[in-house]
């Protein structure tokens, strides 16, 4: 009898302890694939850096290295590491992860607020884009190695990362129409004056000894 279960296309966000538990994770994705429990559309392993920046880990050399980062996964990343998730807590993921347990993270949030909110602190994360016949195998799966996994539908994810992407152009576009209008207005002398004291910020003068 012909299986019929539908598939579910979905983005699953794995966040792990430790890089190598992530490294194992990626392992266990391969051989559900060969197991045909799901397919690999597109995956990633990613850190924060000493900022709380996303960074992603490029796997070259690897079966897999031909889909990872690319598709979906690479805009989803390249969001994530940008300006509008330093926003969402990437300049802050130090803090972000001291004060916000992964585990309550809400199904309703926002996708790219979720994602970011998972992959916090010094923790690795796999990301990926999968077509699985079975959710709960995965879950399983990464749970053995202690992964938490956050999970959201595909055309979610679609329609954030281009909302997130619209967002961010008209962002930049009235950043620089601000930027010249702004220019425009300033007087002269304001000008030398602001930048004056930016230059006394960037390079303060050293202040001379104390009389003995």
């Amino acid at each position: 009898m012909a299986d019929t279960a539908p598939n579910h296309e979905t983005v699953v966000a794995v966040s792990f302890s430790e890089r190598d538990a992530a490294l194992e994770g990626l392992e266990r994705l391969r051989k559900l694939e060969s197991q045909g429990q799901l397919a690999i559309e597109g995956l990633a392993l990613v850190t924060r850096d000493q900022d709380g920046r996303i960074v992603e880990n490029h796997l070259t050399g690897e079966p897999w290295a031909g889909r990872t980062g690319g598709g979906l996964v690479g805009l989803l990343i390249g969001i994530l590491g940008g300006p509008l998730g330093m926003l969402l807590g990437g300049s802050a993921g130090v803090l972000v992860g001291a004060l916000v347990d992964a585990h309550e993270v809400d199904q309703g949030d926002s996708v790219l607020a979720s994602f970011s909110t998972l992959i916090h602190g010094d923790q690795a994360a796999l990301v990926a884009e999968l077509v699985e016949r079975n959710p709960g195998i995965v879950d399983s799966t990464m749970a053995e190695l202690g992964g938490r996994v956050l999970r959201r539908p595909l055309d979610e994810v679609e329609a954030e990362v281009a909302a997130a992407e619209k967002a961010e152009r008209t962002a930049e576009k009235e950043a620089r129409k601000e930027l010249l209008e702004a220019r425009l207005e300033m007087r002269k002398d304001e000008v030398q004056v602001r930048v004056a004291e930016m230059k006394t910020k960037l390079h303060p003068r050293a202040r001379p000894a104390a009389d003995s």
